[in-house]
Protein backbone atom coordinates (compact mmCIF):
# COMPACT_ATOMS: atom_id res chain seq x y z
CA UNK A 1 0.00 0.00 0.00
CA UNK A 2 1.15 3.53 -0.64
CA UNK A 3 -0.31 6.30 0.80
CA UNK A 4 -0.27 10.37 -0.53
CA UNK A 5 -0.78 12.63 2.16
CA UNK A 6 -0.89 16.80 2.11
CA UNK A 7 -2.70 17.20 -0.79
CA UNK A 8 -5.37 19.16 -2.96
CA UNK A 9 -7.26 16.34 -4.44
CA UNK A 10 -10.09 17.25 -6.70
CA UNK A 11 -11.94 14.11 -7.28
CA UNK A 12 -14.15 14.77 -9.61
CA UNK A 13 -16.44 12.07 -6.87
CA UNK A 14 -19.36 13.92 -6.77
CA UNK A 15 -20.24 12.26 -3.70
CA UNK A 16 -16.87 13.32 -2.67
CA UNK A 17 -15.15 16.49 -4.03
CA UNK A 18 -12.26 17.16 -2.36
CA UNK A 19 -9.98 15.08 -0.30
CA UNK A 20 -6.25 15.84 1.22
CA UNK A 21 -5.28 12.22 1.34
CA UNK A 22 -5.55 8.73 -0.73
CA UNK A 23 -4.58 5.56 0.14
CA UNK A 24 -3.91 2.87 -3.03
CA UNK A 25 -3.41 -0.77 -3.13
CA UNK A 26 -2.94 -2.70 -6.75
CA UNK A 27 -3.05 0.24 -8.47
CA UNK A 28 -6.50 0.98 -7.10
CA UNK A 29 -7.44 3.69 -5.02
CA UNK A 30 -8.05 2.17 -2.14
CA UNK A 31 -9.42 4.92 0.55
CA UNK A 32 -9.50 9.07 0.23
CA UNK A 33 -10.54 11.22 2.70
CA UNK A 34 -8.56 13.48 5.22
CA UNK A 35 -4.42 13.23 6.35
CA UNK A 36 -5.86 11.59 9.50
CA UNK A 37 -8.17 9.25 8.02
CA UNK A 38 -5.61 7.78 5.84
CA UNK A 39 -2.59 7.95 7.78
CA UNK A 40 -4.73 5.59 9.92
CA UNK A 41 -3.69 3.20 6.83
CA UNK A 42 -0.03 3.79 7.66
CA UNK A 43 1.42 0.85 9.18
CA UNK A 44 0.02 -1.36 6.45
CA UNK A 45 1.64 1.46 4.29
CA UNK A 46 4.71 0.45 2.02
CA UNK A 47 5.53 4.48 1.73
CA UNK A 48 3.93 7.89 2.35
CA UNK A 49 4.00 10.10 0.14
CA UNK A 50 3.79 14.53 1.29
CA UNK A 51 2.44 16.06 -1.61
CA UNK A 52 3.29 19.12 -0.23
CA UNK A 53 -0.26 20.98 -0.52
CA UNK A 54 0.21 20.20 -4.35
CA UNK A 55 -3.37 19.95 -6.61
CA UNK A 56 -4.15 17.04 -7.62
CA UNK A 57 -6.75 15.76 -10.23
CA UNK A 58 -7.90 12.70 -12.13
CA UNK A 59 -5.45 11.96 -15.04
CA UNK A 60 -7.13 13.32 -18.54
CA UNK A 61 -8.18 11.70 -20.89
CA UNK A 62 -7.84 13.01 -25.04
CA UNK A 63 -11.40 11.35 -26.46
CA UNK A 64 -9.88 11.64 -30.19
CA UNK A 65 -6.50 11.01 -31.55
CA UNK A 66 -4.71 9.29 -33.61
CA UNK A 67 -1.91 7.65 -31.87
CA UNK A 68 0.03 6.25 -34.42
CA UNK A 69 -0.12 8.93 -36.28
CA UNK A 70 0.37 11.24 -33.83
CA UNK A 71 4.13 8.95 -32.96
CA UNK A 72 4.95 9.05 -36.48
CA UNK A 73 4.54 12.30 -37.03
CA UNK A 74 6.94 13.30 -34.07
CA UNK A 75 9.18 12.84 -36.73
CA UNK A 76 7.75 14.30 -39.94
CA UNK A 77 8.12 17.53 -41.23
CA UNK A 78 6.05 20.46 -39.47
CA UNK A 79 4.29 22.05 -42.20
CA UNK A 80 2.24 24.55 -39.99
CA UNK A 81 4.13 27.54 -40.72
CA UNK A 82 2.59 30.91 -41.29
CA UNK A 83 3.93 31.04 -45.26
CA UNK A 84 3.73 28.62 -47.92
CA UNK A 85 7.36 29.43 -48.82
CA UNK A 86 8.62 28.56 -45.09
CA UNK A 87 6.75 25.45 -45.64
CA UNK A 88 8.78 24.64 -48.84
CA UNK A 89 11.86 25.30 -47.14
CA UNK A 90 11.80 23.23 -44.44
CA UNK A 91 10.69 20.50 -46.87
CA UNK A 92 13.55 21.05 -48.57
CA UNK A 93 16.02 20.91 -45.30
CA UNK A 94 14.44 17.69 -44.89
CA UNK A 95 15.08 16.37 -48.50
CA UNK A 96 18.50 17.26 -48.49
CA UNK A 97 19.21 15.08 -45.03
CA UNK A 98 17.18 12.27 -46.51
CA UNK A 99 18.81 9.14 -47.97
CA UNK A 100 18.31 8.94 -51.79
CA UNK A 101 14.88 7.70 -53.03
CA UNK A 102 13.42 7.56 -49.48
CA UNK A 103 9.76 8.93 -48.77
CA UNK A 104 9.72 12.75 -47.40
CA UNK A 105 6.64 12.86 -44.90
CA UNK A 106 5.22 16.15 -43.48
CA UNK A 107 2.25 17.29 -41.71
CA UNK A 108 0.21 20.16 -40.98
CA UNK A 109 0.04 22.76 -43.75
CA UNK A 110 -3.29 24.87 -43.69
CA UNK A 111 -3.95 27.14 -46.98
CA UNK A 112 -6.35 29.01 -45.47
CA UNK A 113 -3.43 30.34 -43.35
CA UNK A 114 -1.17 31.30 -46.77
CA UNK A 115 -1.34 34.06 -48.27
CA UNK A 116 -0.58 32.18 -51.76
CA UNK A 117 -2.81 29.59 -50.84
CA UNK A 118 -2.88 25.93 -51.83
CA UNK A 119 0.46 24.37 -52.97
CA UNK A 120 1.10 22.37 -55.85
CA UNK A 121 3.40 19.60 -57.43
CA UNK A 122 5.80 21.92 -58.96
CA UNK A 123 6.78 23.94 -56.35
CA UNK A 124 8.01 20.45 -54.33
CA UNK A 125 9.52 18.94 -57.15
CA UNK A 126 11.77 21.57 -57.73
CA UNK A 127 13.40 20.91 -54.03
CA UNK A 128 12.61 17.39 -53.83
CA UNK A 129 15.93 16.30 -55.46
CA UNK A 130 14.45 12.78 -56.25
CA UNK A 131 12.52 12.04 -53.04
CA UNK A 132 9.01 11.35 -53.50
CA UNK A 133 7.23 13.62 -50.97
CA UNK A 134 3.95 13.95 -49.54
CA UNK A 135 2.73 16.57 -46.91
CA UNK A 136 -0.65 16.10 -44.71
CA UNK A 137 -2.91 19.09 -44.04
CA UNK A 138 -3.86 20.06 -41.02
CA UNK A 139 -6.62 18.41 -41.34
CA UNK A 140 -5.90 15.41 -42.35
CA UNK A 141 -8.66 15.70 -44.75
CA UNK A 142 -6.71 16.73 -47.91
CA UNK A 143 -2.73 16.52 -49.03
CA UNK A 144 0.42 17.93 -50.71
CA UNK A 145 2.18 15.17 -52.95
CA UNK A 146 5.25 16.00 -55.88
CA UNK A 147 5.21 14.28 -58.95
CA UNK A 148 7.34 11.68 -58.55
CA UNK A 149 4.67 10.59 -55.63
CA UNK A 150 1.89 11.12 -57.99
CA UNK A 151 3.79 9.00 -60.55
CA UNK A 152 4.48 6.45 -58.45
CA UNK A 153 1.16 6.04 -57.53
CA UNK A 154 -0.24 6.36 -60.99
CA UNK A 155 -2.13 9.51 -60.61
CA UNK A 156 -2.42 11.05 -64.35
CA UNK A 157 -5.08 13.03 -66.17
CA UNK A 158 -6.99 9.78 -66.99
CA UNK A 159 -7.28 8.79 -63.35
CA UNK A 160 -10.95 9.01 -62.23
CA UNK A 161 -11.60 10.84 -58.94
CA UNK A 162 -12.32 7.68 -56.29
CA UNK A 163 -15.53 7.78 -54.69
CA UNK A 164 -16.06 9.88 -52.17
CA UNK A 165 -12.57 11.51 -53.18
CA UNK A 166 -11.49 14.66 -55.52
CA UNK A 167 -8.12 14.79 -57.00
CA UNK A 168 -7.13 18.10 -57.60
CA UNK A 169 -6.35 19.45 -61.39
CA UNK A 170 -4.88 22.27 -62.78
CA UNK A 171 -6.89 24.09 -65.81
CA UNK A 172 -5.41 21.68 -68.62
CA UNK A 173 -6.80 18.93 -66.25
CA UNK A 174 -3.39 17.46 -65.18
CA UNK A 175 -3.14 16.56 -61.46
CA UNK A 176 -1.76 19.56 -59.78
CA UNK A 177 -0.67 17.57 -56.40
CA UNK A 178 -3.52 18.89 -54.19
CA UNK A 179 -5.86 15.74 -53.07
CA UNK A 180 -9.02 16.03 -51.33
CA UNK A 181 -10.57 13.13 -48.48
CA UNK A 182 -10.36 9.64 -50.20
CA UNK A 183 -8.09 10.59 -53.38
CA UNK A 184 -5.70 10.68 -50.59
CA UNK A 185 -5.61 6.87 -50.26
CA UNK A 186 -4.15 6.51 -54.14
CA UNK A 187 -0.82 7.25 -52.80
CA UNK A 188 -0.97 6.46 -48.72
CA UNK A 189 -1.64 2.88 -50.19
CA UNK A 190 1.39 2.85 -51.82
CA UNK A 191 3.67 4.32 -49.09
CA UNK A 192 5.76 1.46 -47.44
CA UNK A 193 3.39 0.91 -43.91
CA UNK A 194 5.48 0.53 -40.73
CA UNK A 195 5.13 -2.70 -39.32
CA UNK A 196 3.92 -3.35 -35.63
CA UNK A 197 7.49 -3.99 -34.46
CA UNK A 198 8.48 -0.84 -36.22
CA UNK A 199 5.64 1.27 -34.49
CA UNK A 200 6.62 -0.08 -30.43
CA UNK A 201 9.20 2.48 -30.43
CA UNK A 202 7.32 5.06 -31.62
CA UNK A 203 4.50 4.27 -29.80
CA UNK A 204 6.37 4.23 -26.38
CA UNK A 205 8.36 7.76 -27.47
CA UNK A 206 4.54 8.37 -27.55
CA UNK A 207 3.31 7.72 -24.49
CA UNK A 208 5.85 9.20 -22.74
CA UNK A 209 5.15 12.73 -24.70
CA UNK A 210 1.67 12.08 -23.70
CA UNK A 211 2.02 11.46 -19.97
CA UNK A 212 4.37 14.96 -19.79
CA UNK A 213 1.22 16.68 -20.74
CA UNK A 214 -0.99 14.95 -18.62
CA UNK A 215 -2.50 12.53 -20.62
CA UNK A 216 -3.01 8.89 -18.69
CA UNK A 217 -5.79 7.69 -21.35
CA UNK A 218 -6.70 7.77 -24.87
CA UNK A 219 -9.31 7.09 -27.41
CA UNK A 220 -6.96 6.23 -30.23
CA UNK A 221 -8.76 5.79 -33.97
CA UNK A 222 -5.48 4.77 -36.22
CA UNK A 223 -5.77 1.27 -37.72
CA UNK A 224 -4.90 -2.01 -37.04
CA UNK A 225 -1.37 -1.99 -37.09
CA UNK A 226 -1.52 0.39 -34.11
CA UNK A 227 -3.65 -2.19 -32.91
CA UNK A 228 -1.23 -5.23 -32.93
CA UNK A 229 1.46 -2.96 -31.54
CA UNK A 230 -0.68 -1.84 -28.23
CA UNK A 231 -1.49 -5.26 -27.93
CA UNK A 232 2.21 -6.38 -28.05
CA UNK A 233 2.82 -3.68 -25.62
CA UNK A 234 0.19 -4.52 -23.30
CA UNK A 235 1.21 -8.26 -23.28
CA UNK A 236 4.84 -6.89 -22.19
CA UNK A 237 3.35 -4.42 -19.72
CA UNK A 238 5.13 -1.68 -21.42
CA UNK A 239 1.63 0.13 -22.09
CA UNK A 240 0.35 1.99 -19.18
CA UNK A 241 -1.77 4.30 -20.94
CA UNK A 242 -5.40 3.85 -20.70
CA UNK A 243 -6.48 3.07 -24.38
CA UNK A 244 -9.85 2.25 -26.43
CA UNK A 245 -9.26 1.35 -29.70
CA UNK A 246 -11.57 2.15 -32.12
CA UNK A 247 -12.54 -0.20 -35.20
CA UNK A 248 -11.96 1.37 -39.05
CA UNK A 249 -15.16 0.32 -40.92
CA UNK A 250 -13.52 -2.00 -43.08
CA UNK A 251 -13.14 -4.68 -40.20
CA UNK A 252 -16.76 -4.61 -38.86
CA UNK A 253 -17.63 -7.65 -40.48
CA UNK A 254 -14.26 -9.70 -39.31
CA UNK A 255 -15.32 -7.94 -35.64
CA UNK A 256 -18.79 -9.21 -35.75
CA UNK A 257 -17.50 -12.80 -36.82
CA UNK A 258 -15.26 -12.73 -33.95
CA UNK A 259 -18.10 -10.76 -31.42
CA UNK A 260 -16.28 -8.67 -30.18
CA UNK A 261 -18.24 -6.02 -27.86
CA UNK A 262 -17.58 -2.38 -27.27
CA UNK A 263 -15.79 -2.02 -23.58
CA UNK A 264 -14.53 -5.77 -24.09
CA UNK A 265 -10.21 -6.02 -23.41
CA UNK A 266 -7.88 -5.74 -20.79
CA UNK A 267 -7.55 -2.75 -17.88
CA UNK A 268 -4.58 -0.71 -20.24
CA UNK A 269 -6.61 -1.94 -23.39
CA UNK A 270 -10.32 -2.06 -25.23
CA UNK A 271 -12.51 -2.06 -27.83
CA UNK A 272 -14.89 1.12 -28.56
CA UNK A 273 -16.60 1.70 -31.24
CA UNK A 274 -16.66 1.66 -35.37
CA UNK A 275 -15.57 4.34 -37.19
CA UNK A 276 -17.18 5.78 -39.72
CA UNK A 277 -16.91 9.27 -42.01
CA UNK A 278 -19.57 10.94 -43.34
CA UNK A 279 -18.44 14.12 -44.47
CA UNK A 280 -14.78 15.85 -45.25
CA UNK A 281 -13.80 18.70 -43.01
CA UNK A 282 -14.11 22.70 -43.03
CA UNK A 283 -10.21 22.99 -44.17
CA UNK A 284 -10.37 22.06 -47.25
CA UNK A 285 -14.02 22.65 -47.58
CA UNK A 286 -15.08 18.90 -47.58
CA UNK A 287 -17.51 19.36 -45.01
CA UNK A 288 -20.72 19.02 -45.84
CA UNK A 289 -23.27 21.63 -45.18
CA UNK A 290 -27.02 21.95 -45.47
CA UNK A 291 -27.17 25.03 -47.26
CA UNK A 292 -23.80 26.54 -49.84
CA UNK A 293 -21.12 27.94 -48.53
CA UNK A 294 -20.35 31.51 -47.81
CA UNK A 295 -19.93 33.22 -51.56
CA UNK A 296 -20.36 29.77 -53.46
CA UNK A 297 -23.94 29.04 -55.01
CA UNK A 298 -24.06 25.71 -55.46
CA UNK A 299 -21.11 24.41 -53.53
CA UNK A 300 -21.99 22.21 -50.33
CA UNK A 301 -19.20 19.78 -49.79
CA UNK A 302 -18.95 16.19 -49.87
CA UNK A 303 -21.33 13.68 -48.19
CA UNK A 304 -20.22 10.44 -47.74
CA UNK A 305 -22.75 8.91 -46.26
CA UNK A 306 -26.35 9.06 -45.72
CA UNK A 307 -28.62 7.93 -42.84
CA UNK A 308 -29.88 4.96 -44.43
CA UNK A 309 -26.58 3.74 -45.17
CA UNK A 310 -25.22 4.19 -41.53
CA UNK A 311 -28.26 2.64 -40.14
CA UNK A 312 -27.51 -0.57 -42.14
CA UNK A 313 -23.97 -0.04 -40.69
CA UNK A 314 -25.49 0.43 -37.61
CA UNK A 315 -27.55 -2.44 -37.88
CA UNK A 316 -24.62 -4.91 -37.88
CA UNK A 317 -22.51 -3.39 -35.45
CA UNK A 318 -25.55 -3.24 -31.98
CA UNK A 319 -26.58 -6.93 -33.49
CA UNK A 320 -22.59 -7.39 -31.82
CA UNK A 321 -22.60 -5.18 -29.46
CA UNK A 322 -20.40 -3.10 -30.94
CA UNK A 323 -21.11 1.24 -30.99
CA UNK A 324 -20.64 3.64 -34.01
CA UNK A 325 -18.30 6.52 -33.83
CA UNK A 326 -19.24 9.07 -36.80
CA UNK A 327 -17.01 11.73 -38.13
CA UNK A 328 -19.54 14.59 -38.44
CA UNK A 329 -18.36 18.29 -39.60
CA UNK A 330 -21.36 20.03 -41.61
CA UNK A 331 -24.34 20.45 -40.25
CA UNK A 332 -25.64 18.36 -43.30
CA UNK A 333 -23.20 15.57 -41.71
CA UNK A 334 -24.51 15.67 -38.03
CA UNK A 335 -28.03 15.99 -39.26
CA UNK A 336 -27.84 12.63 -41.10
CA UNK A 337 -25.75 11.04 -38.82
CA UNK A 338 -28.60 11.75 -36.22
CA UNK A 339 -31.08 10.55 -38.16
CA UNK A 340 -28.87 7.33 -39.04
CA UNK A 341 -28.79 6.91 -35.10
CA UNK A 342 -32.69 7.62 -34.42
CA UNK A 343 -33.32 4.43 -36.76
CA UNK A 344 -30.33 2.47 -35.00
CA UNK A 345 -32.15 2.97 -31.73
CA UNK A 346 -35.66 1.96 -33.09
CA UNK A 347 -33.73 -1.20 -34.37
CA UNK A 348 -32.38 -1.87 -30.66
CA UNK A 349 -35.52 -1.47 -29.03
CA UNK A 350 -37.43 -3.65 -31.53
CA UNK A 351 -34.92 -6.27 -31.11
CA UNK A 352 -34.25 -5.71 -27.23
CA UNK A 353 -30.76 -4.66 -27.89
CA UNK A 354 -28.89 -3.27 -25.06
CA UNK A 355 -28.51 1.11 -26.47
CA UNK A 356 -25.12 0.83 -27.43
CA UNK A 357 -22.72 4.34 -26.87
CA UNK A 358 -23.27 6.14 -30.41
CA UNK A 359 -20.83 8.92 -30.46
CA UNK A 360 -20.84 11.78 -32.67
CA UNK A 361 -16.89 12.82 -33.43
CA UNK A 362 -16.17 16.78 -33.80
CA UNK A 363 -20.22 17.65 -34.36
CA UNK A 364 -18.29 20.79 -35.37
CA UNK A 365 -21.49 22.50 -37.03
CA UNK A 366 -25.12 21.44 -36.14
CA UNK A 367 -28.92 23.05 -36.97
CA UNK A 368 -30.17 24.21 -33.69
CA UNK A 369 -33.36 22.11 -34.65
CA UNK A 370 -30.62 18.95 -34.65
CA UNK A 371 -29.24 20.02 -31.22
CA UNK A 372 -31.91 18.91 -28.68
CA UNK A 373 -32.03 15.09 -30.51
CA UNK A 374 -28.55 14.81 -29.64
CA UNK A 375 -29.27 14.39 -25.50
CA UNK A 376 -32.87 12.82 -26.73
CA UNK A 377 -31.35 9.67 -28.42
CA UNK A 378 -28.23 9.19 -25.76
CA UNK A 379 -25.48 10.22 -28.09
CA UNK A 380 -22.35 11.84 -27.09
CA UNK A 381 -20.80 14.31 -28.45
CA UNK A 382 -17.23 13.96 -28.80
CA UNK A 383 -15.48 17.08 -29.52
CA UNK A 384 -12.22 19.07 -29.80
CA UNK A 385 -12.71 22.40 -28.08
CA UNK A 386 -8.79 23.80 -29.89
CA UNK A 387 -11.07 23.12 -32.99
CA UNK A 388 -13.14 26.51 -32.02
CA UNK A 389 -10.26 28.44 -31.61
CA UNK A 390 -7.87 27.01 -34.25
CA UNK A 391 -10.50 27.79 -37.01
CA UNK A 392 -13.17 30.46 -35.97
CA UNK A 393 -11.45 32.03 -39.34
CA UNK A 394 -12.05 30.37 -41.69
CA UNK A 395 -15.36 29.64 -40.32
CA UNK A 396 -16.53 32.95 -40.37
CA UNK A 397 -15.39 33.42 -43.64
CA UNK A 398 -17.10 30.19 -45.07
CA UNK A 399 -19.95 29.67 -42.58
CA UNK A 400 -20.54 33.06 -42.11
CA UNK A 401 -23.57 33.56 -39.27
CA UNK A 402 -24.14 29.74 -39.05
CA UNK A 403 -20.94 30.31 -37.21
CA UNK A 404 -23.01 30.84 -34.32
CA UNK A 405 -23.86 27.13 -34.05
CA UNK A 406 -20.51 25.82 -34.53
CA UNK A 407 -18.24 24.27 -31.69
CA UNK A 408 -21.77 24.71 -29.50
CA UNK A 409 -20.22 23.45 -26.59
CA UNK A 410 -22.40 25.45 -23.98
CA UNK A 411 -25.48 24.21 -25.80
CA UNK A 412 -25.04 21.14 -26.25
CA UNK A 413 -23.69 21.15 -22.60
CA UNK A 414 -26.87 22.65 -21.36
CA UNK A 415 -29.12 20.52 -22.38
CA UNK A 416 -27.93 17.60 -20.82
CA UNK A 417 -25.98 15.92 -23.58
CA UNK A 418 -22.77 13.69 -22.74
CA UNK A 419 -19.61 14.98 -23.58
CA UNK A 420 -15.98 14.04 -24.24
CA UNK A 421 -12.72 16.08 -24.79
CA UNK A 422 -10.17 15.45 -27.35
CA UNK A 423 -7.67 16.86 -29.41
CA UNK A 424 -7.67 15.34 -33.12
CA UNK A 425 -4.15 15.08 -32.77
CA UNK A 426 -1.95 15.92 -34.80
CA UNK A 427 -4.83 17.91 -36.01
CA UNK A 428 -4.06 19.87 -32.57
CA UNK A 429 -1.81 19.77 -30.13
CA UNK A 430 -3.03 16.94 -27.21
CA UNK A 431 -2.31 19.03 -24.83
CA UNK A 432 -5.62 19.08 -22.64
CA UNK A 433 -4.45 22.38 -20.63
CA UNK A 434 -4.61 24.18 -23.90
CA UNK A 435 -7.98 22.78 -24.68
CA UNK A 436 -9.40 23.58 -21.63
CA UNK A 437 -8.23 27.67 -22.18
CA UNK A 438 -9.79 26.91 -25.53
CA UNK A 439 -13.10 25.68 -23.62
CA UNK A 440 -13.37 28.23 -20.98
CA UNK A 441 -12.07 31.07 -23.05
CA UNK A 442 -12.91 30.48 -26.64
CA UNK A 443 -9.84 32.45 -27.10
CA UNK A 444 -6.60 31.68 -28.90
CA UNK A 445 -3.15 31.78 -26.69
CA UNK A 446 -2.51 35.18 -28.10
CA UNK A 447 -5.98 36.35 -26.76
CA UNK A 448 -7.34 36.41 -30.05
CA UNK A 449 -10.23 37.31 -31.73
CA UNK A 450 -10.97 39.49 -28.56
CA UNK A 451 -10.67 39.58 -25.04
CA UNK A 452 -14.53 38.10 -24.80
CA UNK A 453 -13.83 35.32 -26.68
CA UNK A 454 -15.48 33.88 -30.37
CA UNK A 455 -19.01 33.31 -29.53
CA UNK A 456 -18.58 33.45 -25.92
CA UNK A 457 -21.99 32.62 -25.15
CA UNK A 458 -20.59 28.86 -26.02
CA UNK A 459 -17.73 29.23 -22.70
CA UNK A 460 -17.34 26.53 -20.46
CA UNK A 461 -16.59 26.64 -17.17
CA UNK A 462 -13.19 25.58 -16.07
CA UNK A 463 -15.58 22.63 -14.02
CA UNK A 464 -17.41 21.89 -17.05
CA UNK A 465 -14.72 21.48 -19.38
CA UNK A 466 -12.56 18.93 -17.22
CA UNK A 467 -15.83 16.88 -16.97
CA UNK A 468 -14.94 16.11 -21.07
CA UNK A 469 -11.65 15.08 -20.08
CA UNK A 470 -12.41 12.93 -17.01
CA UNK A 471 -15.76 11.54 -16.20
CA UNK A 472 -17.41 11.90 -20.21
CA UNK A 473 -14.12 10.74 -21.43
CA UNK A 474 -14.00 7.65 -19.39
CA UNK A 475 -18.29 6.77 -19.73
CA UNK A 476 -17.79 7.47 -23.50
CA UNK A 477 -14.95 4.76 -23.62
CA UNK A 478 -16.55 2.25 -20.82
CA UNK A 479 -14.32 3.24 -18.27
CA UNK A 480 -16.53 4.96 -15.70
CA UNK A 481 -16.00 2.35 -13.33
CA UNK A 482 -12.33 2.79 -13.39
CA UNK A 483 -10.95 5.85 -14.72
CA UNK A 484 -12.55 9.88 -15.11
CA UNK A 485 -12.52 10.21 -10.87
CA UNK A 486 -10.47 9.27 -8.07
CA UNK A 487 -13.02 6.75 -5.56
CA UNK A 488 -12.29 3.82 -3.74
CA UNK A 489 -11.79 1.03 -6.31
CA UNK A 490 -11.20 3.68 -9.50
CA UNK A 491 -7.47 2.80 -10.62
CA UNK A 492 -5.03 5.46 -9.34
CA UNK A 493 -3.92 7.19 -12.26
CA UNK A 494 -3.75 11.07 -11.17
CA UNK A 495 -1.51 14.16 -12.41
CA UNK A 496 0.34 16.55 -9.59
CA UNK A 497 0.15 20.44 -10.16
CA UNK A 498 2.07 22.93 -8.81
CA UNK A 499 -0.45 25.31 -8.83
CA UNK A 500 -4.51 25.11 -8.59
CA UNK A 501 -5.74 26.15 -12.14
CA UNK A 502 -9.15 26.71 -10.27
CA UNK A 503 -7.19 30.08 -8.68
CA UNK A 504 -5.82 31.11 -12.03
CA UNK A 505 -6.85 33.50 -13.88
CA UNK A 506 -8.60 31.98 -17.05
CA UNK A 507 -6.09 33.14 -19.53
CA UNK A 508 -3.73 31.20 -17.86
CA UNK A 509 -4.97 27.50 -18.22
CA UNK A 510 -2.78 27.16 -21.43
CA UNK A 511 0.47 27.95 -19.55
CA UNK A 512 0.32 24.79 -16.92
CA UNK A 513 2.03 21.42 -17.05
CA UNK A 514 1.87 18.55 -14.32
CA UNK A 515 4.76 18.49 -12.40
CA UNK A 516 3.97 14.55 -11.74
CA UNK A 517 2.20 11.63 -13.14
CA UNK A 518 1.07 8.61 -12.01
CA UNK A 519 -0.58 5.59 -13.72
CA UNK A 520 -1.52 2.56 -10.81
CA UNK A 521 -0.54 4.66 -8.07
CA UNK A 522 3.19 4.19 -9.71
CA UNK A 523 5.13 7.54 -11.51
CA UNK A 524 5.34 7.14 -14.90
CA UNK A 525 6.90 10.86 -15.21
CA UNK A 526 8.46 13.60 -13.13
CA UNK A 527 7.62 13.01 -9.32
Amino acid sequence: MIIFTNGHIRTQNPRQPNANAMAIANGRIFAIGNDDEIRSFKPAADREEDLAGRTVWPGLTDAHLHLDYYARGLNYIDCETTSRAECIERVALRCQATPAGEWVRGHGWNQNNWIEGFGNAGLLDQISGGHPVYLTAKSLHASWANSQALQLAGIMAGTPDPEGGRIGRDEAGQPNGILFENAMQLVEKIIPELTPAQLLPLLLDAQQHLWSLGLTGVHDFDGVNCFSALQALDLSGELKLRVVKSIPRQFLPMAVALKLRSGFGSDHLRIGSVKLFSDGALGPRTAAMLQPYAGEADYRGMALLDSEEIFEIGRQAVESGLSLATHAIGDLANHEVINGYAQIRNYEQECNLLPARHRIEHVQIIHPDDLPRLQQLGIIASMQPLHATSDWEIADRHWGERSQYAYALQSIRQLKTSMAFGSDAPVESPNPFLGLHAAVTRTRTDGSPDPQGWYPQQKLSLAQALEGYTTGAAYAGHYENDLGQLAPGTFADFIVLDQDPFSLPATDLWKLSPSGVAVGGEWVWGR
